[in-house]
């Protein structure tokens, strides 16, 4: 029996159905931000901002939702480590 890291992070991915639950009492924008990333991730706040045509703020707030719910985490960019990039969990 393995016990690699990639065995753990499989078991806490949330399944199909649980993360269209936790999505489906998300504000509009926070759905917006989330469907953005499923097809071009990961993305700093500012890329977020331009391809899902948000406010800044509207952005922050976004992402402070869909991290509250697991959604989504983050990473500091590899080409610019003042950044950070965010991505789906799922």
């Amino acid at each position: 029996m393995s016990t690699s890291p990639v065995g753990a992070a499989d078991q806490d991915r949330l399944s199909e159905s649980e993360y269209r639950d936790r999505l489906r009492e998300l504000p509009p924008s926070a759905k917006l931000v989330a469907k953005v990333l499923e097809g071009d991730s990961p993305l700093s706040q500012g890329g977020l901002a331009e391809e899902s045509l948000l406010p800044d703020r509207t952005v922050r707030y976004a992402l402070n939702r869909l991290e509250e719910e697991g959604l989504v985490d983050s990473r500091y960019s590899f080409k610019d480590a003042r950044k950070q990039v965010y991505y789906l969990t799922t």
